[in-house]
């Protein structure tokens, strides 16, 4: 039998990431039950505290057990903490050393949307791939440096540290190692029971762009508003640095390392994102769109807009325009 232990954050944290990864690891024991198969996972809840209230006192959720009374464990589910991060991590710090002795020990990490902030704070993603939320992917970026964040992907498995993209994309991660650990048989009955789509990726078409500028480069912050407003024209990068008095190399190192993104990358991404929201109104076309943002070769708009999305442009528009809601 495998140890399942699932943590409860100190703070305020995802009442779902536990529920839901509770419910489904339990199913996944009846479901063994009804076919005369023991039990696969002993499932316990983690805490640091006897109690934690969640929702501003409205929850009360209590561990099963505390850290220091589990000896060894062989997955470790990290829910996702809210509010402002730097207090969160402050207030499960004594979570680290349980996590990385238990690593040491053989048990596998995953974290769920924005449990990655957790994770890591332990060290142990230094150099690996990570998946978070979108949406805290620049706040990510600057607190761990050292981790390579997917912005993109919904699952990453690094040597036994698993993590997922945000909010109920979490639910793909834990099928992911319901079929690792239990075969394909008991994920596909587990996701259909659940109704979850188990083979999705891509958190990519769920992003929403909005430039970083929480940085102190003030030409950089000048040169990214001068780009989302002014996307529709030819923008060059010569041209961007001659603006701002800098030289073309110079110009192009200041700004990936203030944006996380190339000048090429960040005009496109911009561009793109206009496009989308083009796109979800029926009042357009996809060929209007297209040259409304600024692109005249249709194969190069499709292309760039399928890499940053993981959509053609008209399967994104039959998805999310208002006319097909």
């Amino acid at each position: 039998m495998k140890n399942l232990s699932i943590l409860i954050p100190e703070g305020d944290c995802s009442l779902v990431n536990i529920e839901g990864t509770h419910q489904i690891f339990t199913e996944i024991n009846s479901y063994l039950a009804s076919k005369g198969k023991p039990r696969l996972f002993n499932i316990q809840l983690v805490g640091l505290n006897c109690e934690n209230r969640l929702k501003k006192g409205f929850f009360k959720v209590e561990p099963d057990v505390l850290i220091d009374e589990v000896e060894k464990t062989d997955l470790i589910i990290i829910p996702a903490p809210h509010g402002n991060m730097k207090k969160a991590l402050e207030l499960n710090k004594d979570f680290i050393p349980w996590l990385i002795k238990q690593y040491k020990a053989g048990a596998e990490i995953a974290s769920l949307c924005i449990g990655s902030f957790l994770l890591a704070s332990t060290g142990l993603l230094k150099g690996r791939k990570c998946a978070t939320h979108w949406v805290a992917a620049n706040e990510f970026r600057a607190m761990f440096p050292d981790v390579e964040l997917v912005e993109d992907k919904i699952i990453t498995d690094e040597r036994g540290i698993y993590s997922s993209g945000g909010a109920y994309s979490g639910l793909n991660l834990i099928m992911y190692l319901v079929e690792k650990y239990a075969g394909r048989e008991v994920a596909l009955y587990c996701a259909k029971t659940f109704e979850i789509d188990i083979e999705r990726g891509s958190q990519s078409q769920f992003i929403i762009f909005h430039g970083q500028k929480e940085h102190d480069d003030e030409p950089i912050k000048k040169a990214q508003e001068y780009i989302e407003n002014n996307f529709r024209d030819k923008i060059t990068v010569d041209r961007l640095a001659s603006m701002f008095y800098l030289s073309r190399r110079n110009f192009e190192r200041r700004f990936k390392k203030a944006t996380s993104n190339t000048v090429v990358e960040y005009v496109q991404r911009v561009k793109i994102e206009a496009a989308k929201q083009s796109l979800e109104s029926e009042r357009e076309n996809v060929n209007e769109v297209m040259y409304d943002v600024g692109y005249s070769d249709p194969k190069a708009f499709r292309n760039t807009f399928r890499r940053i999305t993981g959509l053609s442009p008209l399967q994104y528009k039959n998805k999310y325009c208002e006319m097909h809601t």
